[in-house]
């Protein structure tokens, strides 16, 4: 194999012969069929790309397409100046993906000048290896559309398909001046696996990231000519690119993780719910949101370390049910979790009791709810009652959804639950966690069930707590048991305030 770059010793061949010899065997061609019968099948799969991409990609269209992708290539095939950027989670498709759109968008001649930009010259040239493959070893596109190898073009880090489209493999900080294809510029940028955890630890490396990008890279475009660019990545750190270009420069910012807002898998034709909890179940919290939620928590510095401890009898505390059901719409894009927690107040401390805490639909939160109620009344509770955050973002659903799922559930069980909405009006998220509940938890009177600790809704209360930071977006944990802290320090003082008034009344009266 000619051209290898020092990228492309002997595990390289070894992969490109592994893909070379994958798509050999998922292609094979009729060599009878008629030439008139086969350009009426070019033309119809060309005017159908999903068709087309399980036509002459079969073994990476082993599960039907989700309603996300199809939107997506839809989007990228239909605007030809474009900017997208799919912070797709892993196991969602997005470099299968982008690949086949590449090559439907090279093959029938709407691109001619691909560069491919990873986090290194070596990466990148692997990210370009199953394009070579492809075009070197896939049967059905040399069938209909002829072999697309050229001579003295055809190297590792760059090739030129018969099509006319050039393809070339760019790390990031490298010069990217000299990259047309005769007069045309760049007219496809792919940036895949741009980030990296180190870089993006250090905030000079990644304002250098971002300004060969916005300096050096997308200045090789064509102004008068349209052009696609296209960003594959996770959101691995709050200073990484993908996040940056994704608010910033974006036309679209296209989040998808492993489940969406109910909870479900995303993509449920390839990945079943008990195999995403298999996988799961495998890696902490914070690994699982980084990689499967776009969610990185790299460690907040408010609540260093938690306190476990023994709760007290609760007929001798003060106790209520609190419940997070987050927004209807508003923290859709954003990761929002339902959250729902038993706690209770003895002289001055506070206990997490119970907690559930997940992604979780309106149904199973409403099971939470009823839960929580009869759990602390088991264990000895007594006047318990149930607060639900209603602010005026979540007044609606509270209202339309919230309600008639209780009274539903109330008839069926013969429970009703003492409902009260918390209506205050909060100011920011964050500032009230750490106002409220840091000291107490400096204080060590902010104390979490120790049977409970291995409860996978208590870890992942406890993950959120570790990582509360203001930057961070998934605290419902911590913002429920916030809520929970306010309401019985507010009875608390009621409670105290009437006593005092009624002693005073009585003494006035004895006087007299």
């Amino acid at each position: 194999m000619a051209g290898l770059t020092k990228a492309s010793d002997k595990d390289y061949l070894k992969q490109w012969q592994r893909y070379c010899d994958s798509f050999r065997s998922a292609t094979p061609t009729d060599i009878n069929e008629p030439e008139a019968v086969k350009y009426a099948r070019i033309r119809r799969l060309e005017a159908a790309p999903e068709l087309w991409f399980q036509y002459y990609f079969p073994h990476y269209c082993t599960a039907k397409p989700a309603a996300f992708h199809i939107a997506a290539t839809k989007r990228l095939i239909g605007h030809p100046e474009w900017f997208e950027v799919r912070a797709w989670s892993r196991e969602l498709g997005k470099s299968a993906r982008s690949m086949m759109e590449i090559c439907y968008l090279a093959l029938t001649g709407r691109i001619h000048n691909l560069l491919l930009v990873s986090n290194s010259h070596d990466n990148a040239v692997s990210l370009l290896l199953p394009f070579k493959a492809c075009f070197e070893a896939n049967r059905r596109i040399e069938n209909d559309y002829g072999t697309q190898t050229t001579l003295g073009q055809w190297t590792a880090d760059k090739f030129l398909i018969k099509a006319g489209c050039m393809f070339r493999a760019l790390g990031w900080g490298e010069s990217p001046r000299g990259t047309r294809n005769n007069e045309k510029r760049p007219d496809f940028i792919l940036i895949d696996d741009l980030d990296t955890d180190e870089e993006c630890r250090n905030e000079d490396t990644m304002r250098n990231k971002i300004n060969w990008l916005e300096q050096a890279l997308i200045p090789t475009r064509s102004i008068s000519n349209p052009t696609r660019i296209l960003v594959n990545g996770n959101i691995i750190h709050d200073n990484c690119a993908v996040k940056y270009l994704g608010e910033n420069t974006a036309d679209k910012f296209d989040i998808v993780n492993i489940r969406n807002a109910e909870g479900k898998s995303s993509w449920p034709e390839k990945n079943t719910e008990e195999q995403i909890d298999r996988v799961l179940a495998t890696i902490s919290y914070e690994s699982a949101q980084k990689e499967y939620f776009n969610n990185p928590m790299d460690g907040g510095t408010v609540f260093k370390e938690l306190v476990f401890g023994k709760v007290p009898n609760l007929k001798n505390c003060l106790v209520l049910v609190y419940a997070d059901p987050a927004t209807s719409n508003k923290d859709v894009t954003s990761g929002s979790d339902k959250a729902v927690g038993v706690i209770a107040k003895q002289g001055f401390n506070y206990y997490i009791v119970k907690a559930w805490l997940d992604t979780m639909s309106t149904a199973h939160f409403i099971e939470a709810l009823f839960a929580a109620y009869l759990h602390a009344q088991v264990l000895g509770a007594e006047n318990v009652k149930v607060w639900i955050e209603n602010n005026t973002l979540q007044n609606p659903f509270y209202e339309q959804v919230i309600l008639p799922a209780i009274y539903r559930k109330a008839q069926e069980l013969g429970v009703m639950l003492p409902i009260t909405p918390d209506i205050r009006v909060k100011q920011d998220k964050f500032t009230r966690i750490e106002g409220l509940l840091e000291p107490l938890n400096r204080n060590g009177q902010l104390i979490f069930n120790e049977k409970e600790r291995e409860n996978p809704d208590m870890k992942r209360l406890g993950a959120q707590f570790r990582n509360c930071s203001r930057k961070q977006k998934r605290m419902d944990g911590p913002d429920m048991v916030e809520g929970g802290v306010f309401i019985l320090k507010q009875t608390e003082a009621t409670d105290a305030i009437d006593k005092g008034i009624y002693t005073v009344k009585r003494k006035n009266r004895l006087k007299l």
